[in-house]
């Protein structure tokens, strides 16, 4: 059996955030930055706090059968609600959003070298 990947995109918003917490978020906005997004095991935060209160979990995840994608994503969502409750963040709306890709449809290029593949097969 091949293992399958997951990304799972666990997304929400900020609520209720203290003076404080609202600070220490905007200190630490350059590691979260939308433009560093990225898949990681353990879950990578992005959010633009200054603009709009919401916030985004990017987690990559990896399971067997196509059923495991469920797991995955309940494994993000506590991932994620964890996170947000250990530093005390209120938080609201939490929405999970998963994709298996090895069922993802390839590009020209993915196409292409699939195509290379078979023919050296």
């Amino acid at each position: 059996m091949s293992t399958r990947t997951f990304r799972i995109t666990v997304r929400g918003s900020f609520d209720g955030l203290t003076d404080d917490q609202r600070a220490e978020l905007l200190a630490a906005a350059p590691e979260h930055d939308m433009l560093r997004a990225e898949f990681t095991v353990e879950g990578h935060l992005t959010y633009d706090l200054a603009a709009r209160p919401f916030f985004t979990f990017r987690f990559l995840e990896s399971g067997e059968t196509e059923e495991d994608i469920l797991d995955a994503t309940a494994r993000a969502e506590l991932a994620a609600e964890g996170w947000l409750t250990e530093r005390g963040y209120g938080f609201k709306q939490l929405k999970s959003q998963a994709q298996d890709l090895s069922q993802a449809p390839l590009g020209k290029r993915g196409r292409r070298e699939a195509a290379r593949a078979e023919g050296r097969a």
